[in-house]
């Protein structure tokens, strides 16, 4: 008796063969992905800035980039694209292909751009791929020599007292600066007034002059002034100390577990090989480890802070989630909204 054969259905011959092929191509692509990443760097790289040159991203930026080419052997050339809270520089190196060659230096700004902007196309948890976290930016709050409160615990206390009789600026609405300062005025219960400015340029000439009671800027732009007594450096939004400001006191002295800080990272387009920013940033730690970047960053006020690849997608995410909760709850709209 002839032994029977069982024939395959149609679908299911073609879903087999599939399989297959894409088993295949992954074999095949893997050792081009290994062999492309033992050559790279083999040409300059592009480091994207979505901020004006002469800014605090921008320094950064810089700094890293400079100190990058020794390690890579390659040229980190940094670019600006200005607009749209970094909107367009990401829309740039989301849309580049994926080898290493274009990368973005980002930083918190942009995680609460897309809240604000949700028909954005671009979307910074999944268009683009950790590379890693690079540094903190302390934020200071400043105000006028003449202002009740001179500690972190008095302007709780005045805050809850006396909110109806103060407002509150920053560089605009969806900053970290912004967003930060809505978590105070959520822990406090005071409805402060918020009132968006270019940027700490205008702020602290009028936080001196009495225009406005209470500023949100960088540390440095705070300090500088603190020290001259032209205005008083009341308190810092995040727990670590920054150097030439160290004598300032922290938000969390009055409201346990309060750390806000902008952070600043590097991303490369979704789909880059993780080879390549194993790699890469393999080569952001080598820099940042070394005392004279600590020493170039606390000049420009700002704090290394490396994070590996994986740890920066959990930090953007779960800062994505603090940021997504106080917009909701605070009713922050966009401006032109």
């Amino acid at each position: 008796m002839k032994a029977t054969q069982a024939i395959r259905p149609p679908a299911r011959r073609h879903a087999l063969r599939a399989m297959a092929a894409l088993g295949l191509a992954a074999a095949l692509s893997a050792p081009a992905a290994w062999a492309q990443a033992q050559k790279y760097p083999d040409k300059p790289i592009r480091l994207i800035v979505g901020y004006s040159a002469g800014g605090g991203v921008d320094a950064v930026a810089r700094l890293l980039g400079t100190r990058l080419s020794n390690v890579l052997g390659q040229q980190v050339l940094v670019e600006n694209r200005t607009g749209a809270t970094g909107l367009i520089a990401a829309d740039f190196v989301a849309k580049a292909p994926p080898d290493g060659y274009t990368l973005m230096m980002g930083d918190s700004a942009l995680l609460a751009a897309k809240l604000l902007q949700p028909k954005i196309a671009i979307d910074p948890l999944t268009s683009f791929k950790p590379v890693a976290g690079a540094f903190i930016s302390p934020l200071m709050i400043v105000v006028g020599n003449d202002f009740p409160a001179k500690t972190p615990a008095e302007l709780v206390k005045e805050l809850k007292a006396n909110a109806s009789r103060y407002s509150y600026a920053t560089s605009g609405v969806g900053t970290v600066q912004h967003l930060g300062f809505e978590m105070l005025k959520q822990a406090t219960g005071s409805p402060v007034v918020h009132v968006p400015y270019r940027g700490a340029a205008q702020i602290v000439p009028d936080v001196i002059g009495g225009q406005i009671p209470i500023g949100v800027v960088s540390a440095t732009a705070g300090m500088a002034q603190a020290k001259a007594g032209k205005l008083r450096a009341l308190a810092m939004m995040n727990t670590a100390k920054l150097e030439g400001a160290e004598s300032v006191p922290p938000l969390a002295d009055a409201l346990p577990g309060f750390d806000v800080a902008p952070r600043i990272f590097v991303l490369a387009p979704a789909g880059t090989p993780n080879e390549i920013v194993d790699k890469l940033s393999a080569a952001v730690k080598a820099v940042l480890d070394t005392p004279e970047a600590g020493t170039a960053a606390a000049a420009q006020g700002t704090l290394r802070a490396y994070a590996a690849p994986a740890q920066l997608g959990k930090d953007m995410a779960a800062e994505t989630a603090r940021w997504k909760k106080i917009i909701a709850e605070q009713h922050i709209v966009a401006e032109g909204s």
